[in-house]
Parts: C-alpha cells; sequence; structure tokens
C-alpha cells in the first residue's frame, strides 16, 4: 500500500485550513426535531468526504433499511445510544462506537431510547447529501416517480416495501 499521488504541488504550503466554532448552529432541523450539523460538505472538501454531525431526540426515526452504490457510509457514537443495522442484526451502538458500511452494504439507524442522543456520520467520497437530508421527508410525501428519481439521483436504494425514507 502506498500513498496516492501529490494533489498539492507548492512548494511551501498554503494557509487554507477551514475552522467551524462548537457554537456553529444546526444547517437543518427536521420536522421529527433531528438537527443536522454540516461540519465538512462535499463542496467544502472538493469530493473527498461529507461530515456530518446528528443530534436525534428521544425515540426519532431513522432511515429504513437500504444501501448506496457509489459511497461508504460510517457511524461514530458520541452520546447516548443509537441503534444501528449492519444488514444482519440490530445493535446498541453507544458513545465511542463506530459502524462503517461499503458501498452496496445494508444498513439504518434511528434513536429507539428516551434520551438524546448524537453521532457523526461521514460519507466517503464527498457527495451532495445536503440536498437529500433537506428534502427527503417532502419529496417522500409527494411520493411517485418524482421520488423515485429523486432517490435514485442521491444514490439510495431502500430494500423495505415501499421503500420509506423513516422508520419509527
Amino acid at each position: 500500500m502506498s500513498y496516492p499521488e501529490p494533489r498539492y504541488l507548492g512548494e511551501n504550503g498554503e494557509i487554507s485550513a477551514v475552522f467551524r466554532s462548537a457554537e456553529t448552529g444546526p444547517e437543518l432541523v427536521s420536522p421529527s426535531g433531528t438537527r443536522t450539523h454540516y461540519l465538512a460538505t462535499h463542496a467544502l472538501t472538493g469530493g473527498e468526504f461529507g461530515l456530518y454531525k446528528v443530534e436525534m431526540g428521544p425515540r426519532a426515526p431513522g432511515p429504513s433499511t437500504h444501501f448506496h452504490r457509489t459511497i461508504s457510509e460510517s457511524f461514530f457514537v458520541l452520546s447516548g445510544e443509537v441503534r444501528l443495522y449492519d444488514g444482519d442484526r440490530w445493535t446498541t451502538g453507544r458513545t465511542g462506537d463506530f459502524l462503517y458500511v461499503p458501498p452496496g452494504g445494508l444498513h439504518a439507524f434511528r434513536n429507539d431510547s428516551d434520551e438524546p442522543a448524537s453521532m457523526l456520520m461521514l460519507f466517503t467520497p464527498g457527495a451532495p447529501r445536503e440536498e437529500y437530508f433537506e428534502k427527503v421527508a417532502e419529496t417522500a410525501r409527494r411520493g411517485g416517480p418524482e421520488f423515485a428519481e429523486f432517490l435514485l439521483r442521491h444514490d439510495n436504494h431502500f430494500t423495505d416495501p415501499g421503500g420509506g425514507p423513516l422508520k419509527a
């Protein structure tokens, strides 16, 4: 195994780091109260990865079982308990627990507890997940061909009958 080919060809480095304060509020608050912080979007990282902090309230639903063809997804539990599905079984993830899902891997998550929970979600390579997060509930309500095209465009392939994005 070796390092990839150099992508920065300068001699002295450059000032290009981006800081985000912990005080920054979420970019998205869903109807269920889930708060999503866009820590590093595909636009910021040039498509290398996308990193999001998700804060779920008690009994917050998550997506039903699905997979992605083009991206991997990783989950790191920051606080509370998050139910994580690895395609075979549900596990209760607690602070510090981690789940990696390669492309094609079945997965789902939710908060079944009576307490809030938070986690980091990492997508590699970076994909424009922000539009998916922001519009999935509204598009699912409308359903039909528009919803099917939306899911395809965002590489979300649900396996449950009816292909719903949220399950309690």
